[in-house]
């Protein structure tokens, strides 16, 4: 029997020292279908998802303003690619809606119900929304 030509260090993965559980900061970067499948989380309030890349223009500080306000924010993708993830409410109906009207006009803009992408999200589920607005 021939003796290997070297041998294995004792230490096979370099990362032994990784917590057990993941981070705050783990746990909140990760995908909301993710973390519904790992942690068997029951869904949250009825929701609508405006998705918008950078863009330029005067409007882009007012749309980051209106998106950090949703009930939930984040940002996805880096450089070119990065897009800003905002969830509204039925009961911030007012600030999806001016949102809304700024981003809709970008390539890229996308509405999501209940972060899923479904037929008809801008044609049927924002105008339904909009019937939540307060009258004057």
């Amino acid at each position: 029997m021939e003796r290997p030509a070297f041998r294995p260090r004792e230490r096979l993965w370099p990362y032994l020292d990784l917590p057990e559980r993941p981070t705050d900061e783990e746990l909140e970067a990760l995908d909301p279908n993710v973390h519904r499948a790992l942690y068997a989380t029951p869904l949250g309030a009825f929701s609508i998802t405006v998705v918008f890349p950078r863009f330029d223009g005067p409007d882009y500080e007012r749309a980051l303003q209106l998106a950090h306000a949703a009930a939930e924010y984040r940002e996805v993708g880096s450089g070119p690619q990065m897009r800003s993830q905002a969830r509204f409410t039925p009961d911030q109906v007012q600030a999806l809606r001016d949102l809304f009207e700024i981003v809709d006009r970008y390539a890229g803009c996308e509405v999501l119900v209940d972060d899923h992408r479904v037929p008809y999200a801008r044609e049927l589920w924002l105008p339904l929304m909009w019937y939540l607005l307060p009258r004057p």
